[in-house]
């Protein structure tokens, strides 16, 4: 494992471990629930997180892009990175497209979104993506 996809892995695996730590109800880094889903969730509505199973299915999806990080390669290493890697970067882009900021208006998401969200995701997509060519 390179420096690089050491650095990567450390702050995916940060990812999932709030992940896991919201699947379990607990609202870090807020106070409370409502204060969450209006900094992570952003949705017009939205007044609950996403229940335990969303959450762990992301850690787990975190996780597995971590395995293959660790990984020799192989196809199923180019699979996952490519793949985790494509999403994100359509994710972080999403953080600028008008139709998800009608979506996705609550603050302070939108503005974490456009300043933090969005640009991590396409850090973290192009890393993963290469880390393929690594």
């Amino acid at each position: 494992m390179t420096e690089f996809e050491v650095i990567l892995s450390v702050f995916i695996g940060l990812i999932a471990l709030v992940h896991s730590v919201w699947a379990l109800g607990l609202w870090i880094p807020m106070r409370d629930e409502a204060s969450l889903v209006r900094a992570v969730v952003g949705a017009k509505g939205a007044t609950r997180m996403p229940g335990p199973i969303p959450c762990l299915l992301v850690a787990a999806g975190l996780v597995s892009v971590m395995v293959a990080l660790a990984s020799g390669p192989t196809i199923v290493r180019t699979g996952v990175l490519g793949l985790a890697g494509s999403v994100l970067c359509v994710r972080g882009g999403l953080a600028w497209v008008p139709f998800w900021r009608r979506i996705t208006p609550t603050e302070p998401f939108a503005t974490l979104d456009k300043y933090a969200y969005g640009p991590v995701c396409l850090v973290l997509g192009a890393g993963m993506i290469a880390a393929v060519w690594i």
